[in-house]
């Protein structure tokens, strides 16, 4: 499966000590002639952390793609109707945003972006970037594992040592997760050793 020409939606949450790992592969997809769209979640376009503004994070978007990233639920509501995307991806994905996935609740632009992909039974991609992963929300990763059309970009810890209940995806394997995910299939192994 070949990403040219394909229509990728990559939707930011927060973990932002992941972004730089998220916009290499955004260069990469580009990289392969995919038509990339950025979504942004209501945090992501607002908090400034130390690794980095989140105003320039969005300029990077959108000097990467070349368009302006989909930054309101307004906006996101049409992916769905308009059958804009072929494949999307959230990366990184909160485990707070996973725990809504998994609950079926649209408060973002990035949520409202997922329930278009699904309501068109189209995939979505998830690659999670969470510290409670192995706690609270390993329930929501069972849930979501098991739901028709989504698939993990595989995941390990990644500091078993002081945050042992951390887990964050392998970006590196983003792009044969899609084109995986656009077969119908979850790239395997999902679990993977520490990055």
């Amino acid at each position: 499966m070949t990403l040219s020409g394909k229509n990728i939606g990559v939707a930011f949450t927060g973990s932002y000590c992941t972004y730089d790992s998220v916009f290499l592969q955004l260069e990469r997809l580009l990289a392969e002639h995919a038509n990339v769209y950025t979504i942004f979640s209501d945090r992501s376009q607002v908090t400034d952390s130390r690794f980095g503004q989140a105003r320039d994070f969005m300029e990077k978007a959108k000097a990467i793609t070349g368009k302006d990233p989909i930054t309101s639920i307004v906006e996101a509501e049409q992916i769905g109707p308009k059958r804009l995307l072929d494949i999307l991806i959230i990366a990184p994905c909160t485990g707070n945003t996973m725990a809504k996935l998994a609950n079926a609740i649209t408060d973002s632009p990035v949520l409202m972006a997922a329930k278009g992909q699904l309501r068109n039974d189209g995939p979505v991609v998830i690659a999670m970037a969470t510290n409670d992963a192995l706690s609270n929300n390993l329930k929501n990763i069972g849930h979501l594992i098991n739901v028709k059309n989504i698939y993990f970009v595989p995941f390990g810890q990644d500091n078993y040592k002081s945050k042992p209940y951390s887990m964050v995806a392998h970006f590196d394997l983003l792009l044969p997760t899609l084109e995986h995910a656009l077969e119908g299939k979850q790239l395997q192994p999902i679990l993977m050793a520490p990055n």
